[in-house]
């Protein structure tokens, strides 16, 4: 394990299989439960064979769980993704669609909404997502990005 530390300067990442479908089910259950992702990727090209996560977990979610498998609806499945994780935070104009909430929505079919990343081929993007704006500017306009980076870090 050092070698392979050395050789890659600590660079080294691990795919690890710990939770069964079952168990996802049952933490979605939870009426408590928010949906985020830890996953790092910022591009939609790249090496090696990042967690499925990096490009699919929220379509996943929304598609799979929501729709698929009715474990949730999907109105529910998108306020544990937008307004249950800001409150938490403590941010009072995320997450909401109100006047005077910052104006980061996305457009989606969700009779397509899926995500399309394996563990075997993980650099594959989902599809279903029609538009993103982030901060009121377009992100992603007809399912193409649009260039624009109009986020920002929030603390």
């Amino acid at each position: 394990m050092l070698r392979i530390l050395e050789h890659h300067q600590a660079a080294v990442s691990v795919v690890n299989h710990a939770m069964s479908e079952a168990d996802v089910i049952a933490v979605l259950e939870h009426p408590r439960t928010a949906v985020a992702s830890d996953g790092w990727i910022m591009e939609a090209t790249g090496s090696g064979h990042p967690h499925p996560r990096n490009f699919g977990t929220f379509p996943r979610v929304l598609g799979h769980y929501a729709r698929d498998l009715g474990v949730l609806s999907l109105a529910e499945a998108i306020r544990r993704m937008t307004s249950l994780p800001a409150s938490r935070l403590g941010w009072t104009d995320r997450g909401v669609i109100r006047p005077g909430a910052v104006a980061d929505l996305v457009v989606l079919d969700p009779a397509r909404i899926a995500d399309k990343s394996t563990y075997d081929d993980p650099w594959q993007l989902s599809v279903g997502v029609e538009h993103v704006l982030i901060a009121g500017q377009p992100a992603l306009a007809d399912g193409k990005p649009t260039g624009r980076r109009p986020g920002r870090v929030l603390s």
